[in-house]
């Protein structure tokens, strides 16, 4: 029996001109859960990451905590959805830059209902696949893991694969995968059990790392 650590990129830079990059907190997060799973033991026999510069960095500082080089596997399904042209696929008008509470609300409002429409096969965003297409990249991804390793093996991604890899174990409904999505922090890990046959979900967006009073200010969801 082998055990998937899903993990979710560490705080990216939302609402600046490149989100794809780590902001302080995320290189902290990134770094810490490293530490957490060595000072637990844990040695990863190999790792898969998606190619967005985030997911790079949090894997890169998760090895630096963990003391363990690792090469990842890069497989470019585990890349999050593209918000931006999901967005606009129902709201072609340009969008103030969410600095405000409200921004912020109105923001995650649309993607929301964009990530519906979507999800129904009701809109064709820029440069996307289809929903079901992209779910495809991501049950392969899983394949791999149960077809070529026994041990723990380490998978960092975004909140949309994460989300939809376990949605795909429990059977979810396509609300309930938004509902998913829309509430994995920050560096947080979900972990799957697995065998050659199937996956089994363990635990969903924990944060065991950042448990106790120094950390309270490190959990973050964007």
């Amino acid at each position: 029996m082998g055990t998937l650590y899903l993990v979710r990129h560490g705080q990216a830079s939302f609402g600046a001109d490149n989100y794809d990059v780590l902001s302080e907190l995320g290189h902290r997060q990134a770094l810490r859960l490293g530490q957490y799973l060595r000072e637990r033991g844990v040695q990863f026999e190999a790792s898969l990451t998606g190619t967005l510069e985030r997911q790079r960095q949090t894997h890169a500082g998760i090895c630096q905590g963990l003391g363990q080089g690792l090469q990842a596997l890069e497989q470019s399904a585990l890349n999050e959805y593209d918000s931006h042209a999901l967005i606009a696929a129902i709201h072609p008008e340009p969008l103030a830059r969410p600095d405000t509470p409200e921004l912020y609300r109105h923001h995650f409002r649309l993607l929301r209902q964009a990530l519906q429409a979507w999800i129904a096969g009701q809109i064709a965003p820029r440069g996307m696949p289809s929903f079901e297409q992209w779910s495809a990249g991501i049950r392969a991804a899983l394949d791999h893991v149960r077809q070529n390793h026994q041990g723990a093996v380490l998978l960092v991604s975004s909140g949309g694969p994460i989300a939809t890899a376990v949605g795909q174990i429990i059977d979810a409904s396509p609300t309930s995968w938004i509902e998913l999505n829309l509430r994995i922090r920050n560096a947080s890990i979900t972990q799957f059990e697995f065998n050659p046959k199937r996956h089994s979900l363990l635990t969903y967006n924990t944060l065991p790392h950042l448990d106790g009073p120094a950390y309270e200010d490190w959990i973050s969801y964007t």
